[in-house]
Order: C-alpha cells, then sequence, then structure tokens
C-alpha cells in the first residue's frame, strides 16, 4: 500500500533507521516506509557475509571475521550516504551503526573485542546522524516465532538464550538512547508489514514525530506472532 506524500513529512532530506533484535520485522518494515515516502532503501546484506552462516553453526570459532566483515559493509553503506545529495529522498535503513558495536560486545571473547576496537577506532568514517529511529521489540517467544517462520536454514540452530541475550542488549541500548528521535513499537502485538491497519496507524505516528521518545503500543492490535 503505498502512500507516496513524503513531502508532507518535512521539506527537507530525512533519515529514517528501522532497528531491533533478530526476527521483529525491521527490514520488512523499513521496505514498507521506503516505499510509502517514495524514498531510498538502504539494507544491510546479511546473504553476503560468508562467515555468517559459520557464526551461527559453530558460535565463537568464526565470530571476529563475521563481525569485521558487518562492520566494513556498515562503513561503506554510511559513507554513500554521506556523500548523496542532500535533497535526495527520504532514505529508510534496517540498521544504526551502534549495532555493531552491540554485537560485538556479545560475541567476541575480550582479545577479539580488543582488536575490533582497535580496528573501529582507526576507521576514518562519520555516520550521520538518523531524523528518526524505530525500535522494535518484541517477546522472546513471538521473536523465536518469526524466526521458524522465515526459513532461513542456518537460523534453525539459534537456541533461545541467544535471542534472549539479543533481546536484553537492544533494551538496555535504547533505555538510554537520546541521539534522535525515538520512536518505541511493541511489535509483539501487531503486524505493521502484513496488516494494512496496523501499518497506517504506525505509519501516521512516524509522520508526526519530531523530536523526543515516544510508544506505539495500540491496545486494539492483531497479534503478530
Amino acid at each position: 500500500m503505498a502512500i507516496n506524500d513524503s513531502e508532507s513529512v518535512h521539506s527537507r532530506s530525512r533519515y529514517i533507521v528501522v532497528e531491533g533484535p533478530l526476527g521483529v520485522g525491521k527490514t520488512s518494515l523499513a521496505r514498507r516506509l521506503a516505499e510509502s515516502f517514495g524514498g531510498d532503501l538502504i539494507l544491510e546484506s546479511t546473504e553476503d557475509n560468508p562467515f555468517l552462516e559459520q557464526f551461527y553453526r559453530s558460535g565463537r570459532r568464526t565470530a571476529l571475521p563475521a563481525q569485521l566483515h558487518f562492520l566494513f559493509q556498515r562503513t561503506r553503506q554510511l559513507e554513500a550516504l554521506n556523500q548523496a545529495d542532500l535533497f535526495s529522498p527520504i532514505r529508510v535503513a534496517d540498521f544504526h551503526i551502534a549495532k555493531d558495536r552491540l554485537f560485538a560486545e556479545l560475541n567476541l571473547s575480550p582479545e577479539e573485542l580488543a582488536l575490533y576496537n582497535q580496528i573501529y577506532e582507526r576507521l576514518d568514517f562519520d555516520a550521520p546522524e538518523p531524523d528518526l529511529v524505530i525500535y522494535l521489540q518484541a517477546s522472546v517467544d513471538a521473536l523465536l516465532a518469526r524466526i521458524a517462520r522465515r526459513g532461513i536454514e542456518y537460523e534453525r540452530t539459534v537456541d533461545r538464550a541467544y535471542v534472549e541475550k539479543v533481546a536484553d542488549t537492544y533494551a538496555r541500548f535504547f533505555y538510554d538512547f537520546h541521539d534522535a528521535p525515538l520512536l518505541i513499537v511493541n511489535a509483539s502485538t501487531i503486524d505493521p508489514v502484513r496488516n494494512d491497519l496496523d501499518y497506517q496507524a504506525l505509519y501516521e505516528q512516524v509522520r508526526r514525530i519530531t523530536t523526543g521518545r515516544h510508544f506505539f503500543n495500540p491496545a486494539a492490535s492483531v497479534a503478530f506472532a
């Protein structure tokens, strides 16, 4: 359902980031928002990471190369975004650069994390600040159900304990997040990707936000899980 009225959001270009733990639906929502705003879509490409499947299957053994691959990929994408025309359309991304360090701290050994931090600090890039961050929350049960539903083979090895750690890491990060306007969405109880009424309500909320911290948790929602 394309809405295509991006001029009503702001007269200047706008950068929107959708974030949240694996399985929560951030990529699908980013796609739909980009379509509605008639904007550009910026997606991290997990399928291009040759170490990711090995990480899910073997854990720490390939954690460092998997993390570094994502780091270099994400910084290249954000560098390209910085170089884009200031009057280009709204941009919608399915990742915030801060997630890279979150996952590094979660997945790497102390020695690997020290090396990762050295590399990160030496990278010469200036990440653009989002005009809005949408943080999708969901229960661990809902996340596990969605991971199973999307049917990616190597994700079948993801266990509940790891999903809990990821969800908790995101919750702690966004508890203290004040770098941009923030919309926290209870994605356990709505389906903004497949349910047009849920999406329209969320879209209208997104269009209204310019500053501050906001919550989206409609009482009369359709269960997403």
